[in-house]
């Protein structure tokens, strides 16, 4: 049920619990379409396809060692004390192989890599042979058997081979794996692009100097840094004055649809919450659907959800710097991560420690809690304590803290000494 009552100077009658929220991001988290790229750009991105080798790798039988390539048969009965001479007819280098056909008693001088010249089937390794002065004859000093020291024909990746399946987080090796195959480019999922539109008189731009009563827009620098490392594309953030027609003019802006970097989604930060020129879910439900006003988490309880005509999600986040991370983290995280087909897209991207509490954390039953909490102590003696100065408009707080304690809303906290997973920072 789409909420109609207007909040402003009212507050929520109720507030929606963090779960059907993010129930209802994941309904609408498809992974987005995919894109080629070249190979030095594919490191950390999502394969979109499955990849079947086209040649095998080898693609011709080759040295695996430093030697001479032989026939195995001729070398059967050789020792140190019974050394067998062969004949050396040539050499064979990578690139540059042999084209002579290997008779009874020859032998080819071969280097690691290095093509197998017919007639051969085993290269025998330098420290078993003893090449005599002039360079036309050995002495084999041990026998080799028949295939030893070769790389076979597709021995690495046969043609036809599964090699890479779709939804493969590609890796460095991955890459080079792709050009031994003689590929250039790879599908992947493509990043999704978000845009950020900051709302309020007071804002000014980042590397900006504030004047009287003026504010830096610090939250499009942080929720920029927060998408990139959930590999998607902030677009260029704006700035909007409040007020109904400077937002109405932010969003004709952001949904331009003659731009050639249309978002996947938009996120608003500011102008969500309660009073009197909070004018974004009005906004939102003149041009599409208004979800959800209103979450049972503290901070970030001023948060919307709703969506464009066409399907896009747009998040209304609280301007109050660590609302607008807690939001991100809880609702908009999550499905850029999904959007690019990440691996496990709602767990938390973060590492995390069991630690003892080294005072009481209290919530309340129905509230989902992001406590702000810093680890003093080492080894055995490492605790947990809660920030005292937890004000949402604090953005220094999340600078102080290690992390996290997410406490669940059937909750009303831990006692202290109890263990509690912290999400670090």
């Amino acid at each position: 049920m789409e909420p109609h009552d207007d909040v402003r100077m009212r507050g929520f009658r109720s507030r929606t619990p963090v779960a059907d929220v993010q129930g209802r991001i994941r309904a609408h988290a498809a992974p987005l379409p995919a894109e080629t790229i070249p190979l030095d750009q594919t490191p950390g991105r999502i394969l979109a396809v499955d990849v079947h080798a086209p040649i095998d790798v080898p693609g011709f039988a080759r040295a695996a060692v430093d030697g001479y390539a032989v026939r195995g048969e001729d070398t059967f009965a050789a020792s140190e004390q019974g050394p067998i001479p062969l004949e050396i007819i040539g050499d064979s280098q990578p690139a540059r192989p042999s084209n002579l056909v290997l008779q009874p008693g020859q032998a080819v001088r071969v280097s690691t890599g290095a093509p197998i010249p017919p007639g051969a089937d085993a290269v025998l390794q330098a420290e078993l042979a003893s090449e005599r002065p002039g360079g036309r004859h050995l002495l084999v000093l041990g026998p080799v058997a028949p295939a030893r020291h070769i790389g076979q024909i597709g021995e690495d990746i046969a043609r036809g081979a599964l090699i890479l399946r779709a939804g493969r987080l590609l890796r460095p090796q991955d890459a080079g794996l792709l050009a031994s195959l003689g590929l250039a480019h790879a599908s992947v999922i493509r990043r999704p692009r978000l845009a950020l539109l900051s709302t309020g008189d007071e804002l000014i731009a980042p590397g900006s100097a504030p004047g009287p009563y003026q504010i830096v827009d610090s939250n499009a620098l942080t929720l920029s840094h927060l998408a990139r490392r959930d590999h998607a594309e902030p677009l260029p953030a704006i700035i909007a004055r409040d007020g109904a027609d400077p937002l109405k003019s932010a969003l004709d802006r952001l949904l331009d649809p003659q731009r050639p970097d249309p978002p996947d989604l938009l996120l608003v930060t500011g102008a969500t919450s309660v009073g009197q020129h909070d004018l974004m879910p009005l906004l939102l439900r003149e041009r599409g659907h208004l979800w959800v006003h209103g979450v049972a988490i503290r901070p970030a309880s001023p948060t919307a959800l709703g969506a464009l005509p066409d399907g896009r999600l747009v998040f209304l986040l609280p301007g109050n710097p660590v609302s607008a991370l807690c939001a991100y983290e809880y609702f908009v995280g999550p499905y850029l991560r999904a959007l690019g087909a990440r691996p496990d897209p709602w767990t938390w991207p973060h590492p995390t420690l069991c630690l003892p509490l080294a005072r009481k954390l209290v919530s309340k039953i129905g509230r989902t809690d992001f406590v702000r909490v810093q680890i003093r102590g080492q080894g055995p003696q490492a605790a947990v304590y809660p920030l005292e100065t937890a004000g949402a408009s604090l953005l220094s707080s999340v600078v102080y803290a290690d992390g996290v304690v997410n406490v669940p809303p059937d909750s009303e906290g831990h006692p202290a000494g109890a263990r509690v997973q912290v999400y670090l920072f």
